[in-house]
């Protein structure tokens, strides 16, 4: 793994626990906490598709 490989992955690790808590917090009943977290995991997923086609 090259350093161009290494530091988005820190990035974004990093801005993962940034963000989280904040998350967490306002997504406290499950349902809810599932369904955002089923959004993202779609969005994520589209990003890494369309990413993977174009490069």
């Amino acid at each position: 793994m090259g350093l161009e490989e290494i530091i988005p992955s820190v990035a974004l690790i990093l801005v993962l626990i940034l963000i989280l808590p904040g998350f967490i917090n306002s997504n406290l009943k499950r349902k809810v906490f599932f369904k955002n977290l089923s959004i993202w995991g779609i969005i994520v997923l589209l990003l890494m598709i369309l990413l993977y086609f174009i490069y």
